[in-house]
């Protein structure tokens, strides 16, 4: 089934138009002949009109088939030519989803030690998410419909625990009259049942029934949408969606969002906990949640953290709960009691600029014309993102830290006790080496994870630095009680680094004594040594670090604008300042200068006459088979590049959604990609991968060789669906629990984030498939996100936090594509931004690959002549639209661009599966042989009818006569 949208089927029809006029216009002319010649004789009339009907049948096949070759046939590639998922592929693949979930969901909490139950145990089920849970998020991330899912009850019931049906029907009734939940019917109300709906008698029966209840709480985001921060503004547009246009569903008081429990959840838990003395807290969602209820009652036992588990995942969470596996997940990001009270809560939303109408337009985009406004968004809170802020303003007397945290990042519980212990640590070659030993101290197997931080020197006034960093971490095999493993950790020095933007412009490893860790999430210390520095260590282009090809240096002094950033400085001394809501909405003077959109800028103001015309269209015989294994660098790629002409050169380019398209001149194949950070899904066939969990799931594994498991499960099945590349992993952080698409990011750290979306690239690539990491760089919120989103941000911060993920799956997963993102980074659109495609990521990270844009649909700001020049490679568009062309074709500045852009296409997909001995077809597309048997058909038949016609006519001639 062919999946698009209204406006790219509209669009593909618009291309359609000159050869549709085309049809008319002959259909019209050989009407009129045939009307013409009704006064001529009866021989000649059968003559002419048997040729012009027969002409009219040629004419109609050979238009459509030129729109075919044409505009639409880049969607005819697309459908045709794809395998099927193996049985053997598809069931490794569900046993790999429950094996993420069973070492992804958290522990968060067992009082009493609750947990696990008893196998056989009877347990009720309270909350509209029993029936009706959240497996991952919506959009371009989310799994497919078509797949079958193991829901949350049938997990609880496939681990041997019997629930209460009674109860369970309750629910679906309920939720039966209720509207979609969440960002799909843009509706963020939730259909839990007033307390006052819950019958006595209903009650009564859950009580004979167990003494044991599980809450389930359950929060969905997605693609275009972040959850809100002001329920009282969000709710007054939804009384209409109700049946029964009711508010007493509207249950958020004024100043309440979306992230802390309702006022109908919290009475649920209330009666529950009235009437049950052991209660469970599950908690089904990928955006940290408010969960101090928890705290309020003592009969809450239990939490547990299940953001979506994937298709098969919730079979996991009921393993856990009757003990059949020991959890050992631990958290990702840092739960807070007051997410309003976030440093970066008044500095996410809507903010649009006051004085920016010169570079305003009226615009195409995904959701239909209109105008488009600049944006802005400040990341005031720097390098102090998540538990980095809440460790060093504890540290710094600015918070109470119990009162302020819930559950710290990488927390959580086992149903067994670990001991850790450090080895002595060693330093050679500017590495430090040294050794964890982990012991299984209780009484049942389990696994545990080892987290390495450091706590470097800190000046006041100096360079930024948290307290607490994660620099490393690993995680034992299945220790048996008494049994120990000894894992060994080498870090180079430089990974402790900071970067001084102010200063040197470059990482600096200052002289002092860092504080080496091993902690049981980041607040609790089970060991600590201590390494000294002698000297400062300056990582200048005289002295880059041993992972860069180039030294970083400062690369975007532009994007740091008008903003006061939090800074450590006499204990947060500009806390108050820092963290304020913008009050300034004017896009800076300094900044006007650059601010482009595809309105205001022109290529040819930028064009270099030194630039020498490459050559084009030539005859060196060679296929881009031949350079499958050769260096990027080597001189056989300006042979065959110098065979492609500037038409083919653009094709490539412009046409690169979810495909790469072929070229005949090199012989180059044409090539699928498809979506899904969770799975793989052809938009345009609708087959798809099983639904693996949601990446915070994978990455809460603190396992990287799971999550390269996982890459290799899905490289599997995209090479059996004829698929060659994967639009994934997603990369961005968890700035903000308020993201929309933080079900398909890792965690608010850089360094957890980058070790697993590494692992599962080179999982993906092992199999041939080139994974593209997005979306790069700083798309860390949905508002705004395609509205020319200036995005504000010091250099440390960007290089620290924000670059971190990226960087280490482009140096450790060595990753052979990218997508930029939509957003701008400060006034530049990161699809063209110089600093980060090139200097950072080619030049700094040696990147050699393809740069592919996101979805391009915001034609009024993306255009690949400024795409192309500046670092990206291919637009996401598989059909023509205004600015997806290059408009440049004349100037060498512009043709050495687009030659450049296909030299890391091709690089790219040849080193692919497409390009393996078992894969590679060069042959004719089947559905391209059609239709010229199609033509040659068609022609013979005219040239058939004309001999006919022309016979009878000489006959009839030669009887007149």
């Amino acid at each position: 089934m062919l999946k698009l949208n209204l406006n790219d089927i509209l669009a593909v029809l618009q291309t359609c138009v000159p050869h549709l006029i085309a049809l008319a216009v002959i259909l019209v002319v050989l009407l009129a002949v045939m009307v013409a010649v009704r006064k001529l004789p009866q021989a000649k009339k059968r003559m002419i009109r048997g040729t012009s009907g027969v002409a009219m049948v040629l004419a109609l096949v050979i238009v459509l088939n030129t729109i075919c070759v044409g505009p639409l046939s880049t969607l005819l590639d697309l459908v045709s030519g794809h395998g099927t998922i193996t049985e053997a592929s598809a069931a490794e693949a569900n046993e790999l989803c429950v094996n993420l979930a069973e070492e992804g969901i958290v522990l968060l909490q067992n009082d009493d030690s609750m947990l696990p139950l008893a196998s056989g145990s009877n347990v009720n089920v309270f909350g509209w998410g029993s029936v009706d849970p959240v497996y991952g998020g919506t959009g371009s991330g989310a799994l497919s419909d078509d797949v079958e899912k193991v829901d949350l009850l049938q997990g609880l019931a496939n681990a041997g625990l019997n629930t209460n049906e009674a109860l369970s029907q309750f629910y679906r009734d309920y939720c039966a009259k209720r509207p979609e939940l969440g960002y799909a019917a843009h509706n963020w109300t939730l259909p839990e049942p007033p307390a006052s709906t819950y019958s006595q008698e209903l009650l009564e029966d859950a009580k004979a029934f167990s003494d044991t209840a599980i809450v389930v709480l359950s929060r969905i985001g997605g693609e275009f949408a972040d959850l809100p921060t002001d329920m009282a503004v969000t709710r007054s547009s939804e009384v209409e969606n109700y049946t029964d246009n009711s508010t007493e569903y509207l249950d958020f008081p004024d100043g309440t969002h979306y992230l802390e429990p309702s006022q109908s959840e919290k009475d649920m838990i209330d009666l529950v906990c009235q009437n049950f003395d052991n209660v469970i807290l599950v908690y089904n969602g990928a955006n940290t949640m408010e969960l101090s209820i928890a705290d309020q009652y003592s009969q809450i036992k239990g939490v547990i953290w299940c953001p979506g588990p994937g298709q098969t995942g919730f079979n996991a969470l009921g393993e856990i709960i009757a003990g059949q596996v020991n959890p050992s997940g631990k958290a990702t990001d840092t739960f807070v009691y007051d997410l309003a009270a976030t440093p970066y809560f008044n500095n996410i939303g809507n903010f649009v600029y006051q004085n920016a109408e010169d570079y305003s337009f009226e615009g195409a985009g995904l959701f239909g014309s209109g105008a488009t406004i600049p944006h802005f968004v400040n990341y005031v809170e720097g390098i102090y993102v998540g538990y980095r802020f809440y460790e060093t303003a504890a540290e710094e007397g600015l918070i109470d830290y119990d009162q302020t945290v819930q559950y710290s990042f990488g927390s959580g519980l086992s149903y067994t006790t670990f001991e850790q212990s450090m080895g002595e640590l060693t330093v050679a070659d500017d590495t430090v080496s040294f050794d964890v030993t982990v012991t299984n101290t209780g009484s049942v197997a389990g696994k545990d994870v080892v987290e390495i931080f450091f706590n470097p020197p800190y000046t006041n006034g100096g360079i930024e630095k948290s307290s607490v960093n994660l620099v490393q971490f690993g995680k034992t095999g299945l220790l048996q009680p008494g049994e120990s493993q000894t894992l060994s950790f080498s870090i180079p020095l430089e990974d402790m680094a900071s970067y001084d933007y102010q200063n040197h412009g470059c990482y600096v490893l200052e002289a002092g004594s860092y504080g080496i860790s091993i902690r049981n999430g980041s607040h609790t210390v089970l060991d600590e040594q201590e390494l000294t520095v002698s000297a400062d260590i300056v990582y200048d282009e005289s002295n880059p670090r041993s992972s860069d090809q180039q030294a970083a240096v400062n690369a975007f002094d532009f994007a740091e604008g008008n903003v006061t950033y939090l800074s450590r400085a006499d204990h947060f001394a500009n806390y108050e300042e820092a963290v304020a809501a913008p009050t300034d909405f004017n896009l800076p003077d300094e900044a006007k200068n650059g601010l482009f959109n595809s309105y205001n800028w022109d290529p040819n103001d930028y064009n270099n006459p030194d630039d020498v015309m490459p050559t084009t269209g030539a005859s060196n015989g060679l296929v881009l088979a031949d350079l499958r294994g050769k260096d990027y660098d080597d001189p056989m790629w300006d042979d065959l590049l110098d065979q492609m002409t500037v038409a083919e050169m653009d094709d490539l380019i412009a046409l690169g959604g979810y495909q790469t398209k072929a070229v005949s001149s090199i012989g180059k194949v044409a090539t699928v990609d498809c979506d899904g950070p969770a799975n793989i899904t052809n938009n345009f066939t609708g087959l798809a991968s099983i639904g693996f969990p949601s990446e915070c799931i994978i990455a809460s594994t603190w396992n990287v060789g799971l999550a390269e498991q996982f890459g290799v499960s899905i490289g599997k099945m995209a090479d059996e669906m004829g698929v060659s590349g994967w639009y994934a992993p997603a990369m961005n952080t968890h700035r903000s629990a308020f993201d929309g698409r933080n079900f398909e990011y890792y965690s608010e750290d850089g360094v957890l984030a980058g070790y697993i979306g590494a692992a599962a690239i080179r999982g993906a690539q092992s199999q041939g498939v080139y994974a593209y990491m997005k979306h790069f760089a700083l798309n860390d919120q949905q508002i705004g996100q395609n509205e020319m989103l200036c995005t504000w941000s010091n250099e440390q911060a960007i290089r620290e936090i924000y670059l971190k993920p990226f960087e280490l799956s482009a140096k450790v997963g060595e990753t052979a594509a990218v997508m930029s993102s939509w957003n701008y980074i400060g006034n530049q659109w990161a699809g063209a931004c110089s600093s980060l495609l090139q200097t950072v990521l080619r030049g700094e990270w040696g990147f050699r690959g393809m740069v592919i844009t996101d979805g391009y649909h915001f034609t009024g700001y993306m255009d690949s002549d400024r795409a192309i020049r500046n670092g990206s490679d291919l637009m996401l568009k598989n059909f023509d639209v205004e600015t997806n062309h290059v408009t440049d074709q004349s100037s060498a500045t512009g043709v050495l661009a687009m030659r450049n852009s296909c030299h890391n296409i091709l690089y790219t997909v040849v080193n692919s599966r497409a390009y393996d001995a078992a894969n590679a077809d060069t042959s004719m597309p089947t559905w391209q042989v059609v239709m010229i048997i199609v033509d040659v058909a068609a022609a013979i038949v005219l040239i058939g009818w004309e001999v006919l016609i022309l016979r009878s006519y000489k006959k009839r001639t030669a009887s007149a006569v």
